[in-house]
């Protein structure tokens, strides 16, 4: 049960659908409620995709490149750390937004469903690490169907906090949106460094 909870915070926290809503905002500013729900819809399934092809596939992918899962804890532990410092600081890095120049380029288009909200928000390179890490579990079926159901509520509620991104910002604010990925960003570093004791002890075991 354990592994489990983990599991669930670990995808929780670095999807962050919380901390999604005012981005999600900014870049539909001036748009119809109507083109609103449906771009949230659309990016949604598009992250959900592309999430599913890393967590059935993560543990393949590994094995091609000739990276063992301890390698990949650590140096996905890593990662998961810098977005972490990231949250507790409340800014912006390319971990979890797209730069300056691909910023200008999303506010000229309508659609922003394929970029930048399915990615790099919702299915960035922290989600992506950490889906591949909780697909390893395939040898425990039981935990191996609860990640999988873990990943479908977690991608639920970030439809449900873009569809209600307007509301979610009236009442929590920018302010309070921040605070709520500090605390996350805290829990997310103490995951990411039982990542890396995890990777550290199977390697020298190994």
């Amino acid at each position: 049960m354990n592994s489990l909870l983990n599991i669930f915070l670990a995808l929780f926290v670095v999807v962050d659908p919380i901390g999604l809503a005012p981005m999600f905002m900014a870049l539909t500013r001036g748009l119809s409620v109507q083109l609103r729900r449906r771009i949230a819809i659309k990016g949604t399934v598009l992250a959900a995709a592309i999430l599913l092809v890393f967590f059935f596939t993560g543990d393949v992918l590994l094995k091609a490149l000739g990276v063992s899962l301890a390698a990949f804890r650590i140096a996905g532990g890593a990662l998961l750390f810098l977005l972490a410092i990231d949250m507790v600081f409340a800014r912006q890095s390319g971990l979890r937004s797209t730069t300056q120049e691909e910023q200008q380029e999303a506010e000229h288009r309508q659609d922003v469903s394929v970029f930048p909200l399915a990615f790099p928000l919702i299915a960035g390179p922290g989600a992506m690490t950490t889906v591949i890490l909780v697909g390893t579990v395939q040898h425990d079926p039981v935990l191996f169907l609860g990640a999988l159901l873990s990943l479908a509520v977690i991608l639920a509620l970030t439809l449900a906090s873009l569809l209600s991104a307007s509301r979610l910002l009236g009442i929590l604010g920018e302010t309070g949106t921040n605070v709520v990925s500090r605390v996350f960003g805290v829990v997310l570093a103490a995951l990411a460094v039982q990542f890396i004791l995890d990777g550290a002890k199977a390697w020298f075991m190994a």
